[in-house]
């Protein structure tokens, strides 16, 4: 979240990375955005609508060097090329203008290598020391020297592409969800809640109101919107925020 922000300043990252459940949070965007440093964004099962919504909510606060990773977040064990979609990494670039890349959540390191292959730029990958010692990435993190046949597939690939893929391997450019899986993890984006007991007639301020999961009824992007205007009705803190208490 926002304060994320300020301690990684603290730190003088170089860049930033936003999740995929975090690329409509137009607080936090605005707030990295503003930091001038380049983005890596994720757009799982974001719409077109939505893609443009981040890319232009980061390019007008100040974000110049962005690079947009397509992203199928079905967590997958052996899934199909297809069902990966590859052709949006073209596309991303293409019609928004930014480096395009992949990111994986998937096991094994074939999508990753041919994705290079589809255009990408920029791969990402979780990565585990022992896959023996569990945890909820475990399945579809590489070990080091997995991790190690990966980087020296995708130069041998950047040295060797050319012919054009087939499109039973890139699929067809796809936004928004592929599966009912992906649907359900929309719930994990981000929407306005009260962070405060509001009384009615007090007004929302950034102080009493704060972009927070799940995603239930007002979208992250009408925070400014909201800033300045009154409450309707006494609201209880943790109160999911809805135009019906706004007056």
């Amino acid at each position: 979240d926002e304060t994320a922000v300020d301690f990684l300043e603290a730190m003088n990252v170089p860049c930033y990375k936003i999740a995929a459940y975090e690329a409509t949070d137009f607080t936090l965007l605005r707030k990295i955005a503003k930091t001038g440093k380049p983005v890596i964004i994720s757009f799982g099962y974001s719409s077109e609508d939505e893609v443009k919504f981040a890319i232009d909510t980061l390019r007008s606060n100040g974000a110049k060097n962005i690079a947009g990773l397509h992203c199928v977040t079905g967590y997958s064990g052996s899934p199909k090329l297809e069902d990966m979609h590859l052709a949006n990494i073209v596309d991303l670039r293409e019609r928004f203008g930014v480096a395009s890349g992949f990111s994986d959540n998937n096991a094994g390191i074939e999508i990753p290598v041919m994705a290079v292959w589809a255009g990408a730029l920029v791969v990402e990958k979780h990565l585990i020391l022992d896959r023996k010692s569990g945890g909820p990435d475990a399945q579809f993190s590489l070990e080091p020297q997995e991790l190690k046949e990966m980087v020296r597939r995708i130069h041998e690939t950047e040295n060797t592409k050319g012919e054009l893929l087939p499109e039973s391997v890139l699929g067809k450019v796809h936004y928004g969800p592929n599966n009912e899986l992906e649907k359900y993890n929309q719930r994990w984006r981000r929407s306005l809640f009260v962070a405060k007991n509001i009384k009615k007639g007090e007004i929302f301020t950034g102080e009493n109101i704060r972009s927070i999961r799940p995603a239930f009824v007002l979208e992250t992007k009408f925070y400014d919107e909201v800033i300045g205007k009154k409450a309707d009705k006494d609201i209880e803190f943790a109160t999911t925020l809805s135009r019906n208490l706004i007056k």
